[in-house]
């Protein structure tokens, strides 16, 4: 029986250890406007209150470390100028931004819609207006060789790893943007299953030898 259970303990050792190498990562994003750092609350163009926007969104960074997949899912911002009579609240441009924590601003370093266009090779952009409502959902991919002023996903990973990007969109209203997603990325919950196993095995073996003792 122990020979049974140290081979199960090996065994669920080597596959965290396999799957932690390989894992992807993941960032599960929550935008709001409290996080931008303009000032202001949402308004229409003659002053009356609108909708608080937020947004909630995916991020995986594949185990390669050679792409970005998004999908982010935002409401109360009019992703096409004519989900609402008003114009503050259309949507003017979407990014990720590079180099800053939570309160201060980085530099665009992958825009995906508006200006600028780093989506572009190739451009994996997919908009999807919500049916009835406002707002929309966003799947794209920041792949390895795309990035803003001279840069490329390459040289923003570190950055990126150490929480220092966020992903923000932007408004008539709010130029600067009107809601913000701080980007924390963590292994994928498979990691984490793994180790539980390895750590149950363990947890036999010594039940095991004290009841053995």
């Amino acid at each position: 029986m122990m020979n049974i259970l140290r081979v199960v303990a090996v065994a669920a050792a080597l596959s965290w250890t396999g799957a932690a190498a390989r894992a992807d990562l993941i960032a599960q994003v929550n935008l709001t406007h409290a996080q931008e750092t303009v000032s202001g609350t949402p308004v229409t163009s003659t002053g009356d209150d609108r909708p608080l926007a937020h947004g909630v969104g995916t991020l995986v960074l594949n185990a390669a470390r050679t792409q970005i997949a998004m999908t982010v899912t935002i409401y109360d911002i009019d992703v096409t100028g004519a989900q609402t009579a008003d114009t503050n609240d259309n949507l003017t441009a979407a990014h990720i931004h590079v180099g800053a924590g939570p309160g201060a601003n980085a530099p665009v370093r992958w825009g995906f819609f508006g200006s600028p266009d780093n989506d572009n090779n190739p451009d994996d952009l997919v908009v999807t207006p919500f049916a009835s409502g406002v707002g929309g959902t966003f799947t794209s991919v920041w792949n390895l060789d795309e990035g803003n002023a001279g840069t490329t996903l390459t040289t923003n990973l570190p950055a990126i790893l150490a929480g220092l990007s966020y992903i923000n969109f932007h408004t008539v209203q709010f130029g600067g943007g009107e809601i913000r997603g701080q980007i924390n990325f963590v292994p994928e919950p498979a990691g984490a299953i793994a180790l539980g196993t390895g750590a149950a095995a363990l947890g036999l073996i010594g039940l095991r030898r004290r009841r053995a003792g």
